[in-house]
């Protein structure tokens, strides 16, 4: 299964991948990114060049969409509150309402609210295209687990990022770096009779979220 882990709002970088999180299991992962373009057809482009011509307009938006399907067990988590940090082992029907709550939830409750989903990946190669340390390319499990996200490799102006000054986001390195921000659009899960286990499925739009 993948290792697929959602952050709460409280969730600091100290935090990792241990705390103020809930990890799921997960059997799929669809990631979809739909280009958002505005095009125009151009009237007698047919009669002029002998084809039809669309002319478009690239202003840089694009909606990305994480599709996630798995099943919900019995877990322990741990969460801070006042600095205290508490573990508990929750069963897959409190873990299921817990998601819940905090999908209903806004910003404001960050201790119920979710804002960044963790899907970590194998990578062989870093964020200046050279290769990591103690890899073996015929060896999927000698690669580094990252997260994955919507960034490219090289800093500003250089390697995937030429030509784009600012980059919001830089490629990972670590697992504990950051994945995808944005919000659960939709979560739903099915309790079974006479089954501890709970089938879910979970929708994640990448966005800012304010506050």
């Amino acid at each position: 299964m993948t290792n697929v882990y959602i952050k709460l709002q409280s969730h600091s970088d100290s935090d990792g991948l241990t705390k103020n999180i809930i990890p799921l299991k997960v059997n799929s992962v669809g990631i979809s990114v739909s280009k958002q373009i505005p095009a125009l057809p151009v009237p007698l482009s047919g009669v002029t060049f002998g084809e039809s011509i669309t002319a478009a307009l690239d202003l840089g938006m694009a909606q990305k969409n994480i599709q996630i399907q798995g099943i919900i067990m019995d877990t322990a988590i741990t969460k801070t509150f006042d600095g205290v940090d508490t573990t508990v082992t929750m069963t897959a029907h409190e873990i299921a309402q817990l998601i819940a709550a905090g999908v209903d939830a806004t910003g404001f409750a960050e201790n119920q609210a979710f804002n960044e989903i963790v899907i970590l990946m194998p990578s062989f190669i870093k964020d200046d295209y050279t290769q990591r340390a103690g890899v073996d390319v015929n060896d999927r499990s000698t690669g580094t687990l990252v997260p994955f996200n919507f960034s490219s490799r090289g800093a500003r102006n250089s390697l995937d990022n030429k030509g784009v000054p600012i980059p919001f986001s830089s490629f990972p390195n670590s697992s504990s770096d950051t994945g995808i921000t944005g919000f659960i659009r939709s979560f739903s899960c099915n309790i079974e009779a006479e089954s501890f286990e709970l089938s879910f499925s979970l929708d994640f739009e990448a966005a800012t979220i304010f506050p």
